[in-house]
Parts: C-alpha cells; sequence; structure tokens
C-alpha cells in the first residue's frame, strides 16, 4: 500500500493520478465508508470524521478490510496543524486521524508527504 498525506489543497490527489496506477478512485471526503475494491481511496478524513461524530474507530474498517487495500493508493489529509479546536468532537477527530494515520503509516509500504504539489518519500 502507498501512504499519500499532507495539508489541505496541497495535491495529493493530482499527485496519485499522475505518478501511480489509478483507475478507480473512491472519495471518502462526505464520510462515506471507504469501498476498498478501488485503486485510490482518498478524502479518508471525511469518514474519520464520521466516525468521530458516532464514537466508532475508524481503524476497526481497515483492520477487518487489510486483504481488500493492501494494493491501493491510500490519500488521507493531515489535520494535525495548527490551533486546537474547542469543539471537543473536532479534537477527537484530529486525534483519531492522527492515530489512524500513524498506524497506516506502519503498515505502508511507502509514505510520501506532499506539500506544494511537490511529493517527498518518507519512508
Amino acid at each position: 500500500m502507498i501512504l499519500i498525506f499532507g495539508g489541505a489543497y496541497q495535491g495529493k490527489l493530482n499527485y496519485a493520478k499522475a505518478n501511480f496506477n489509478v483507475d478507480t478512485i473512491w472519495d471518502c471526503s462526505a464520510g462515506a465508508v471507504p469501498n476498498f475494491e478501488a485503486d485510490c481511496i482518498c478524502g479518508i478524513e471525511g469518514y474519520v470524521m464520521e466516525c468521530a461524530k458516532s464514537g466508532e474507530d475508524p481503524r476497526k474498517c481497515f483492520e477487518e478490510n487489510r486483504d481488500l487495500w493492501q494494493d491501493s493508493v491510500l490519500v488521507v489529509t493531515d489535520t494535525s496543524q495548527g490551533v486546537v479546536p474547542i469543539d471537543r468532537t473536532v479534537r477527537e477527530f484530529r486525534e483519531m486521524n492522527g492515530r489512524l494515520l500513524l498506524w497506516l503509516a506502519g503498515e505502508a509500504d511507502r509514505v510520501i508527504r506532499v506539500f506544494c504539489g511537490i511529493g517527498k518519500d518518507m519512508k
């Protein structure tokens, strides 16, 4: 699996399309559950937000479907920067998103950080 992460609006999905064999893309940014049959799953932070609202652990979904995303490109926005939100749900979301990123990075064959459309190999 290839994990691509970075800040919002930094060109992560365009980077994935330009550099990897991505035919099908599943967008979770509106809160959709990941479709692990897609070549690329993007906007995973949207799914994490829905998990934060419902009290679910997003990692569980990825663990249960591990075999299905091993050849995928996963694209996640890093939400760990900036001022700590006052809203409890948003704080929980940021923590969940960070923990999922940590776990996915450990599982990934390759980890790439994208900033201003430029990818930097981290692993």
